[in-house]
Order: C-alpha cells, then sequence, then structure tokens
C-alpha cells in the first residue's frame, strides 16, 4: 500500500467550520438515550455471543481495532470477535467470502450484524454515532485515501453505527477503489444533506436492509 499516512492527512485538510451533522446537540441526545435503551435490551444477546466465542476458540470474546473518528482523532472501536485471528495493522486483510479464518459462531454474528453490537458502548462513549459513515481500519484509509481524492471529508461527521451507505446495500467486502467510491459518495451524500429525520428514517431502513443483504460475511 501506498501514500501517507492518515494520520497527516485526516484532521488538517478538513475545511472549517464543521457541518450541522457533527454540531447538533439533538444528535447527540438522540445517541445517548437509544444507545442506552439498545444496550439494556440486547445485553441478553451480547452475554450469550461472548461465551459461544470463547466455547469456540481461545482468546478474548471482544474485537477492539483503532478506527478514525471525527476529524480522523483515532479511536478503538468494539467488535464481538469472529475470526481465529487478530489483525490491526499495515497489511490488514479483507474478510472474503467463505474466508477460513472466520469461526462458526463469528459467521452467524458477521451474517446477523450482531458483532457489531458492542459499537452501542462506542455511541455511548462519544466515538460514534448511531447514523453515520462507516469508519474503516486505518490500513483501509491510507490505501483509499491515496485513490480517492474526497475520501477524507467523511470524517466531517461523527462515524456511525449504521449508515446512507449500508442501507443502499453498500456494505461488505470493497474489493475495487470503485465500490469503495459509491460507498464514499453515499457517505458524502449523508453529511451535506443531514437532518434528524434522515437519521431517524436510515435507523428504521436498517433492520430490512440487514435481512434482505447478501454482502455481509
Amino acid at each position: 500500500m501506498d501514500g501517507e499516512p492518515c494520520s497527516q492527512l485526516l484532521a488538517p485538510g478538513l475545511p472549517a467550520p464543521l457541518p450541522r451533522v457533527a454540531l447538533d446537540l439533538r444528535k447527540r441526545v438522540l445517541d445517548v438515550v437509544a444507545a442506552s435503551l439498545l444496550i439494556i435490551l440486547f445485553a441478553p444477546l451480547l452475554l450469550l455471543a461472548a461465551v459461544a466465542i470463547r466455547l469456540e476458540s481461545p482468546g478474548p470474546a471482544l474485537f477492539r481495532q483503532t478506527r478514525g473518528g471525527l476529524g480522523g482523532a483515532p479511536f478503538q472501536i468494539l467488535k464481538l470477535r469472529t475470526m481465529r485471528c487478530r489483525e490491526d495493522g499495515p497489511e490488514l486483510a479483507q474478510a472474503r467470502r467463505d474466508d477460513d479464518r472466520v469461526t462458526r459462531v463469528g459467521r452467524v454474528l458477521r451474517v446477523t450484524s450482531v458483532d457489531e453490537l458492542p459499537q452501542l458502548f462506542n455511541v455511548l462513549r462519544g466515538d460514534m454515532s448511531l447514523v453515520g459513515p462507516r469508519p474503516h481500519a486505518t490500513a483501509h484509509d491510507d490505501y483509499y485515501g491515496a485513490r480517492i481524492p474526497e475520501y477524507y471529508a467523511r470524517y466531517r461527521a461523527q462515524p456511525g453505527l449504521t449508515g446512507l451507505a449500508q442501507v443502499k446495500g453498500l456494505r461488505g467486502g470493497t474489493e475495487t477503489v470503485d465500490v469503495m467510491r459509491q460507498r464514499i459518495t453515499a457517505d458524502i451524500d449523508y453529511i451535506q444533506t443531514w437532518s434528524l429525520r434522515r437519521d431517524l428514517k436510515i435507523v428504521l431502513l436498517t433492520i430490512p436492509s440487514l435481512l434482505m443483504t447478501d454482502n455481509a460475511y
């Protein structure tokens, strides 16, 4: 992978002032209230999944990885571990269809997106929002940022647990730059046209989009 490290490219190049999506207090209030209620609701499922992960393969139930947040500030994203190995470096490989690193429990968690539920704690901490551009691994930031000029504009909003790109079916692997460019276009559209009503609509559309998609693996 070539290009400058993302830590040198993110925040300094972002134009000021920040857009409404990054500043509106109502969005933060909605995040805290909804994340708190969802954590309580999904606590039994998270506990059951954590036990299943530990029983199937050695290692922690939680997976932590560095991602870029608002303005490119790094944070540790939380996920349920779905693979037999932990990767977080410059040679990070995306999960592929029928990837043999994914455990049997992990495959179920990925298809249902249950592995993403610990990110509700990231939302509570203020690292993320319920809705926003999905955060990518820093190795992918470096790679795609060097190839897509508008890539880093997506960091003018808090990263999200779900987003406009995801409800449009732009989730899963990004085998080509053109596929990633479609995702970035959706992210920028979300930032430029943000409203609280649109956030609520995206949240409501997330469940059917998860049930109908076949590109999560």
